[in-house]
């Protein structure tokens, strides 16, 4: 993607008009913080979200730039915009209810929506500032969860606890401070195209990342520690809370925007969200390793361009972001690629094999130190492959990375294997070929640890 692509997110190209009023259809005044849903002068809808009184810009900022990243690593997210708007903007649209904090209904007024922004930060040069979050097309299905799968989904096949982009996820919600990724932050929507219905799965809200909480800062403890667990609460009860968890000595700037996002007490492999997810807990080691890769791709330039859209009004707050996102990526990189061989990319050129070593490409192992390091293969070992009882017939004379004369004069369909290993012979990676009639292509990868 461009660094274009990167900033437009999953749309770009939809931000409420302010050719005209935008007309208040609904409200809420409970839950994290207050919002209302409009419809702009074009018709389209948006749920309009804004900060805590406590601390403008964490909540909008975190929203916009977590949508915008995981939209780039492939997953549904809303089409989210920072909007700047005075109060005229907004119009009370016809017979609009709003329930009181004891759920009774009334007729919804223009004090109504003049009370709602008085509990959220007020204007700067006259305009209030928020999240609008396009409504998402389809029909609502309800959250998603992250075991099983839907019984009411013909395409949901592989249960939600070993899905690769869910176990997977727990890196990249490690990596963005995303602690509440919960079933609640989810959403399946009964999609359409070209006459066909299939349900499409989001992640929303994102309001709690970056070290705001929503309605506030985040706790320190986010990341380190369940919501609840034994273990430290035991820990805590028999030192009468005198023992400090380590997590509870990191520095935050004075920066209220940010609120706790840190880098130096950051455990990329330790990490945890607030409440325990079955997908998460069943990750493995070629999991993290296709989340890290992903996370790594982002260059520096690429992250300072993506937080610039969350519009901070600090570039104190701006910066302090964007070096969080790089020490914890590259924390992230030096914690799963070395579970597995970090080779990637193979490919047949030259008659040859070629790879990557993904480690040494983000500079994880100083190149003059590679011949020596632990990823430097130390054996190659090649097999023909049957692909329907996946046994390996090994070819003993094949050591190097040539395709060897059997591959080359192989009949087209067949399959063939090549092992490497580095110093640890239980990291290996296994990539499979598949003679073709103009040549050999990659079919496969399997890694072991």
């Amino acid at each position: 993607m461009t660094v274009e692509e990167l900033v437009r997110g999953p749309g770009g190209d939809a931000a409420p008009s302010f050719s005209g009023p935008w007309t208040v259809v609904a409200a809420k005044t409970e839950g994290i913080t207050p919002g209302f849903t409009v419809t702009d002068s074009n018709g389209r809808r948006y749920v309009l979200k804004f900060d805590p009184l406590s601390n403008p810009e964490i909540a909008t900022a975190a929203d916009v730039i977590t949508s915008k990243f995981f939209h780039a690593l492939g997953y549904n997210v809303p089409d989210n915009y920072i909007v700047e708007f005075p109060r005229e903007q907004l119009v009370l649209g016809e017979d609009v209810r709003l329930a009181d904090a004891l759920g009774r209904e009334q007729v919804m007024t223009e004090r109504d929506i003049s009370e709602i922004l008085l509990n959220v930060p007020q204007p700067r040069n006259g305009r209030y500032r928020g999240v609008a979050s396009l409504y998402i097309s389809g029909r609502p299905l309800g959250p998603f969860r992250y075991y099983g799968t839907r019984r009411d989904d013909p395409n949901d096949v592989v249960p939600h606890e070993h899905r690769r982009d869910l176990r997977g996820l727990s890196v990249l919600a490690a990596w963005l401070g995303h602690d509440d990724s919960r079933s609640i932050n989810t959403l399946d929507m009964l999609a359409e195209e070209s006459g066909t219905q299939y349900v499409k799965h989001y992640l929303i809200d994102f309001g709690s990342t970056l070290g705001s909480a929503s309605n506030g800062v985040n706790s320190a403890r986010s990341g380190h520690e369940y919501l609840f667990s034994w273990q430290p609460a035991i820990v805590q009860f028999f030192t009468f809370g005198l023992l400090v968890p380590d997590w509870a000595t990191a520095r935050y700037p004075n920066l209220p925007s940010v609120g706790r996002f840190e880098w130096q007490k950051f455990d990329a492999a330790g990490w945890v969200p607030e409440y325990r997810n079955a997908a998460f807990s069943n990750r493995l080691p070629d999991d993290e390793f296709w989340a890290a890769k992903q996370v790594m791709a982002f260059t520096d330039d690429e992250i300072r361009a993506i937080v610039r859209a969350g519009r901070y009004s600090d570039p104190a707050a701006e910066q302090w972001i964007v070096e969080c996102l790089i020490q914890r990526r590259d924390k992230i990189g030096r914690a799963f690629f070395s579970k597995v061989l970090p080779f990637d990319r193979f490919g047949i050129q030259n008659g040859s094999l070629t790879y990557e070593d993904l480690a040494l490409r983000h500079g994880l192992i100083p190149s003059q130190q590679y011949a020596s390091s632990d990823n430097f293969p130390r054996s190659v070992r090649w097999s023909q492959f049957d692909n329907q009882t996946e046994q390996k017939t090994p070819l003993p004379d094949a050591t190097g990375l040539l395709l060897p004369q059997q591959v080359r004069q192989a009949t087209p369909g067949q399959y063939f294997a090549i092992e490497l290993a580095g110093a640890d012979s239980r990291k290996t990676v296994s990539v499979f070929l598949r003679k073709q009639e103009d040549g050999v292509e990659v079919v496969g990868i399997d890694r072991a640890w």
